[in-house]
């Protein structure tokens, strides 16, 4: 009896949380201003930038740089330094947009090609 109650306990809780599904608004921070936060290595590195449908324009650390940008769907986008001055900025970054709430968005991201993905978090300021 104990076993049977364990079991529509645990089928219960795995129906109830697979049927959940985080509502993402990424239309909504296609353009604007924003500031994002990631970590790496116990380092937090927080940008800046503008970005509208195709171009985004970058400030960290008092350098600016400018990107293009392709939205492979509503939630996932490419970036892609227009004017890289190394190798290193030839590298095309895939960022996913994985969750939203008003005035931000959780994502992770990877250099095109490679698996090792990273997460962080956009503020939209405007």
């Amino acid at each position: 009896m104990k076993y049977n109650l364990q079991f529509t306990l645990y089928s219960l809780l795995f129906l109830l949380t697979s049927c959940y599904n985080q509502e993402r608004n990424c239309k909504d921070f296609k353009t604007g201003k924003f500031k994002s936060e990631i970590e790496v290595d116990e380092k937090k590195f927080i940008t800046t930038f503008e970005r509208n449908d195709s171009i985004q324009i970058e400030t960290y650390e008092g350098i600016t740089d400018s990107y293009d940008v392709r939205w492979t769907n509503d939630c996932e986008y490419i970036i892609k330094n227009s004017k890289p001055k190394n190798m290193a900025e030839k590298k095309a970054l895939q960022v996913k947009i994985l969750t939203t709430s008003k005035n931000s968005y959780t994502f992770e991201y990877n250099f095109v090609g490679e698996a090792i993905k990273q997460k962080g978090i956009v503020y939209k300021l405007d």
